[in-house]
């Protein structure tokens, strides 16, 4: 069962395929698969959280895993997705 603690959208980008990023709080290691990002290893705080998405949309929102990357997909509508606590 899920827990208010657990996060299930990228801080980064905002994507989601339902896997955790944070279960109960604690990084699970997770790489996700649109920005690349690692929950618990990079971007942690929110300056440098923001950072790594400045870096990410500046040199084009490339697909981390470009298989995963739905047709339809819209960057924009995508980062409306940002947890407000990470914007």
């Amino acid at each position: 069962m899920r827990s208010i603690e657990d996060e299930d959208v990228c801080r980064v980008c905002g994507y989601t395929d339902g896997y955790l990023f944070f279960e109960n709080t604690w990084p699970t290691h997770i790489i996700c698969d649109c920005c690349g990002w690692e929950s618990g290893t990079q971007a942690l705080g929110l300056s440098a959280t923001r950072e790594y998405r400045g870096y990410w949309t500046g040199q084009g929102a490339e697909w981390s895993s470009r298989g995963a990357r739905p047709k339809d997909w819209d960057l924009l509508e995508q980062l409306r997705n940002i947890p407000e606590d990470w914007r």
